[in-house]
């Protein structure tokens, strides 16, 4: 099949043709024809399957007739991430080559003023993201009442970042009448009822389910030692070693990890860039450009970039960290081997892998190959338990070290005395005459007070010598009457 029998226009045929595509994918065979004739699609297929086309290409064919008016735009776009809404931005772009349509994109990290002023010359295609669409409609910059078509893309991705409660109350704010794209990998329950309550007599394509990895990536496992230093030595060991290694992505579980991997590779000579969450939107940017451009070689990232970024001439992929989620895995591989090129991903096993690598073979479906000795996981965690309990013991040591080579503490003293309590048990007690009623110990070894002339004999204990001054005068006489 090719793509002049999908019913596209001249224009956007054209348009394909210069992009240097012959035939569509899966995905897009089946889905063009469906949105030409308007009716809901819902899609399922992976990341690397030629999905952003399959809407963008009959969007820009429906899109030819009409005009957009002010603030309200004729199509509407929603993407979990201000990198996947500027992808789709630039797909509009390279294939609306032959219109003149008015694109706009709403995502954070630019000031209100600069989109506001798009919105006002009127929007054929709007771009967003969920939270950053919502706060221009209350800011009431912008009305949802000439959507006509809707797309929800990267759905599980939206439920995976608490994007449904605000995709609920977008839908309820758009014509019920409008046409409704919606593109999942996959389809959790909670991503089954939106589809059931929004789409109506949807068409349905699944192409390449998560749980597939592309046949053109060739994957590899191998050993490191669990230190991040030496997984770091490890790393670079298999830069230099990887053949036909054009550019890579290496992924880390952790944003700081991204941070610290970034550094090292930087300090040995690597033509390095990082990309993680905490970044604003400017540099993360920036560093996607100089990776396409190849003015980078490596680009260190979190999974913020596994999922929907379409750079297609990714040589390799390396799993600095196994995956905690299995999907994961699969999402991150498919950055290579795209559009039919060949592509290899690597992953770093340590010895406290298991469960992880055990879950991505299972979802798979098959083993991947070790290169080099694989890690022997009885003896890792017989390693492991053994650290465990030198660790305790050491731990019990080093108190017990402590507890004898640290001071006597000093024994607590009785509250107005000079001697600790069992010292007072032991000693006999020294009495000296009060003025009370009972003997008190221990106070009575104070220095006794010298009595003056006509002083007042002492008092009893509760004031001791420090009974003020003016109480211990003779009172003055009488005068006689």
């Amino acid at each position: 099949m090719a793509f002049d029998t999908l019913g596209l226009s001249e224009k956007v045929l054209a348009a394909v043709e210069a992009a240097g595509y012959k035939e569509p994918t899966a995905i897009q065979s089946g889905a063009i024809p469906q949105v030409l004739e308007r009716r809901d699609i819902l899609g399922i297929a992976q990341t690397g399957t030629g999905k952003t086309a399959s809407f963008t290409l009959p969007m820009l064919t429906l899109l030819e007739k009409g005009r957009a008016r002010a603030r309200m735009p004729r199509t509407l776009i929603l993407e979990p991430t201000r990198e996947l809404a500027a992808q789709v931005q630039e797909n509009f772009e390279k294939y609306g080559t032959n219109h003149k349509l008015n694109v706009a994109l709403l995502i954070g990290g630019v000031s209100f003023a600069e989109q506001d002023k798009k919105l006002d010359r009127g929007t054929d295609v709007l771009i967003a993201t969920p939270g950053r669409l919502l706060d221009h409609f209350e800011r009431g910059k912008l009305l949802l009442q000439g959507v006509e078509i809707l797309v929800i893309d990267e759905a599980d991705r939206m439920l995976d970042m608490g994007f449904i409660p605000d995709i609920e109350r977008i839908c309820k704010l758009i014509p019920f009448t409008r046409q409704t794209l919606f593109f999942s990998a996959t389809m959790p329950p909670e991503i089954q009822r939106l589809t059931e309550t929004f789409l109506q007599n949807p068409a349905r394509i699944e192409v390449a389910p998560t749980s597939s990895t592309n046949d053109s990536v060739t994957q590899v496992l191998k050993a490191s030692q669990p230190k991040d230093f030496e997984k770091r030595e490890t790393l670079r060991e298999l830069l230099q070693e990887a053949e036909d290694l054009k550019n890579a992505i290496v992924f880390c579980n952790r944003k700081r990890d991204v941070s610290t991997l970034f550094r090292s590779l930087e300090r040995h000579d690597y033509s390095v860039g990082a990309l993680h969450g905490d970044m604003d939107q400017r540099t993360r940017m920036m560093m996607l450009d100089n990776f396409r451009k190849g003015t980078i070689k490596l680009l260190v990232a979190s999974d913020v970039a596994a999922r929907g970024l379409d750079i297609p001439e990714v040589s390799h992929v390396f799993n600095f960290d196994v995956p905690i989620n299995a999907e994961d895995y699969v999402h991150r591989i498919g950055r290579t081997g795209r559009a039919g090129r060949k592509g290899t991903a690597y992953t770093l096993v340590t010895g406290d892998d298991q469960k992880y690598l055990s879950a991505i073979e299972a979802l798979i479906k098959k083993s991947i190959d070790w290169q080099g000795e694989p890690i022997d996981f009885e003896e890792a965690a017989k390693e492991r338990k053994s650290r465990r309990k030198s660790g305790k013991s050491q731990k019990a040591k080093t108190n017990d070290n402590e507890a004898a080579e640290a001071p006597a503490k000093p024994a607590r003293r009785q509250r107005g005395g000079s001697k600790s309590r069992s010292e007072s048990v032991e000693q006999p007690e020294v009495q000296t005459e009060q003025a009370g009623p009972s003997p008190v110990s221990n106070i009575s070894q104070r220095q006794p007070v010298k009595k003056q002339k006509n002083s007042r004999q002492e008092p009893a204990f509760g004031a001791g010598v420090h009974i003020p001054a003016f109480l211990l005068r003779e009172p003055r006489p009488k005068k006689a009457s």
